[in-house]
This record gives C-alpha cells, sequence and structure tokens, in this order.
C-alpha cells in the first residue's frame, strides 16, 4: 500500500507515492527517489567525484604510491574506524541502525591494527599519532554515535560501501605498485573475509537501508552528514597530499604491474577499467597508441577493457 502526500513547496509541487517523488517545477515533472540507497548515491555524487579528482587518489590510481603515505594513510584509517566502530558497537541495538549491524562482515579495526604491524613492526602503537585531519573526522563520528546515532548510518555507508567497492581496485594497484606478497601481508584492510560477494552483499545493505524506519527529513539529515563525510575524507587526503611534498622521489615504488609495462598504468587493467568508465579521453588515446605498437596483443586488451570497464561502471559509480 503507498502512502500519498502533496506538499506545496516555493517552486512548485511534489506528490510522493512509494518509493519516488514526482516534484513539477515550471512544468517539468521530475521523479526523484525515495529509497535511502538512492538519495545517498544521487545526493553525494558530485562530492564522491571530488574526492575521486583529489591528487593523492588519482596518483594512487595511476600506481604512484609512496610507502611512507600509504602507511600514514593506514594511520588515518585506523582511528577512523576505531571510532566509528565504537560508536556502532554502543549503538548496536538503537532501531535507527540496528539492521545495518555486520561486525563479522564489516569491521575493519583489527584488519588494520594486522597492517600497521606489517609496516611498523610490534611496537607500532607507539609510533603511530591521530593527525588534525583525522582527529576532526574522529571527533564527528563521535559526536554523532552520542548525540544523533541515526547519522551513523552516513558513515558506515560511506565508509564500508567504498571499501566494497572501489576499495578493491585500490587493493590490487598497491599490491603491484608495491610489491607486496601475494599472500596479502600490508593488505588485510581490503580483505573482508566474512563477505563471499561482495555485490549480494551490497544488494543487502542498501536493502538494509531502505527498510529503516525514517521519515524524509531524517533522510535529508543522513545525506547530508553523508556528504560532510566525503570532505573529511578529502581534508584528509589534502593533509596526505603535503607530506608528500616533503618525501623523497626515491620513496616512489611504482612497480610494474604486467610483464613489461615497466610501471606504466595506462596498461594496468584496473586503471583501465576506472578510466575508460569515466570516458578518460587521455586513456583513450594512450590504449590506442599502445594497441598499434603491439598488434598481437589488441585481442586481450581489448577484452580486458570491455570486461573490466563494464565492471568499473558498477563499483566505482
Amino acid at each position: 500500500m503507498s502512502a500519498i502526500k502533496t506538499e506545496d513547496t516555493a517552486n512548485g509541487k511534489s506528490v510522493a507515492n512509494g518509493g519516488g517523488v514526482v516534484f513539477e517545477e515550471a512544468g517539468v515533472t521530475v521523479l526523484r527517489p525515495t529509497d535511502l540507497s538512492e538519495m545517498l548515491a544521487a545526493g553525494t555524487k558530485e562530492v564522491h567525484e571530488k574526492a575521486e579528482n583529489t591528487a593523492f587518489v588519482k596518483d594512487f590510481l595511476r600506481g604512484r604510491i609512496r610507502k611512507e603515505l600509504f602507511k600514514l594513510g593506514h594511520v588515518a584509517l585506523y582511528f577512523t574506524y576505531s571510532a566509528m566502530e565504537e560508536e556502532i558497537e554502543r549503538n548496536k541495538d538503537h532501531p535507527q541502525f540496528a539492521p545495518l549491524y555486520f561486525p563479522n562482515e564489516l569491521h575493519r579495526r583489527d584488519a588494520l591494527a594486522r597492517d600497521l604491524e606489517y609496516y611498523c613492526g610490534d611496537d607500532w602503537q607507539n609510533q603511530i599519532s591521530c593527525s588534525p585531519a583525522t582527529q576532526r573526522y574522529v571527533d564527528r563520528i563521535h559526536q554523532v554515535g552520542q548525540d544523533d546515532p541515526v547519522l551513523l548510518v552516513a558513515h558506515a555507508y560511506t565508509r564500508y560501501m567504498g571499501d566494497l567497492s572501489g576499495g578493491q581496485v585500490l587493493r590490487k594497484v598497491a599490491q603491484r605498485a608495491m610489491k607486496l606478497p601475494p599472500t596479502g601481508e600490508g593488505l588485510n584492510f581490503y580483505e573482508f573475509d566474512g563477505i563471499h560477494s561482495a555485490k549480494a552483499f551490497k544488494q543487502l545493505y542498501r536493502s538494509r537501508m531502505n527498510e529503516l524506519d525514517l521519515d524524509m527529513d531524517i533522510k535529508e539529515k543522513i545525506v547530508e552528514e553523508a556528504n560532510q563525510a566525503f570532505y573529511f575524507n578529502m581534508e584528509v587526503f589534502g593533509e596526505l597530499e603535503e607530506v608528500g611534498k616533503t618525501l623523497q622521489d626515491d620513496v616512489l615504488d611504482a612497480a610494474p604491474v604486467h610483464g613489461d609495462m615497466q610501471g606504466d598504468t595506462s596498461q594496468c587493467p584496473y586503471h583501465a577499467a576506472k578510466m575508460a568508465a569515466s570516458g578518460g579521453s587521455t586513456y583513450i588515446c594512450q590504449t590506442a597508441m599502445t594497441v598499434l605498437k603491439k598488434p598481437s596483443a589488441q585481442v586481450i586488451l581489448a577484452a580486458w577493457i570491455a570486461v573490466l570497464a563494464g565492471l568499473a561502471a558498477w563499483y566505482l559509480m
């Protein structure tokens, strides 16, 4: 049974019916989603693209990874997830969050601890500290966890769904660029042992979000908080970029991704998928030149791009 609600606005009239809102403005009818998952996807699209286009992320996707920055990024994540999972545990029975409580499948703090032990040694806890940008992020997570727990939905969605999507691309790039062991040491953060199908789990998670008993005002607050979470992440990226300016170039360790590529990330299939999905013209030119130089690789390369571009279009949208 669908609920119907009509409300006048300053610019027109909207009618809610089931899973969408029909909004009439200047004679144009627009269907706006009311499912929380769709609202979050649409409402964070712009800031999501901004985050993906920061220098830190773009360098990462190219395989230009400074080991020290990668370690510092993990430190920031450790403090962020420690705060978030502390508040999730505090609010695991809250009716507006409980359906999203998946500690065995999602929690990342312990995985990050294992990674930091790999990079820093047994004494890793005495070697790390929370940066100013990360501390602001942590403070906000604790604030909403204690004062307005429903907003934890925004932080959990932003981090965990990202980890299960684009994070898997970053794992492959990091492993190859930094020549990390194929057994996964140093990359536990990206491994979700309790999830057999990321696609199926994300569908489950989104359906649970959509079933939360939330009115439209609360949903809009969650979207606003998710945008804020992206900005907190961008502040951390900016902080890492500033640190990167002080590092020596020889810290860079962009390893060959396949065969004789010699660190040319334009030939990396994961980078190819990302660029193809975003319609990057530079990528298209580089790929065309590579194929012309190596005719024997034309069929294989075309297959890689077609398959992985399709995957990226789904996971990285």
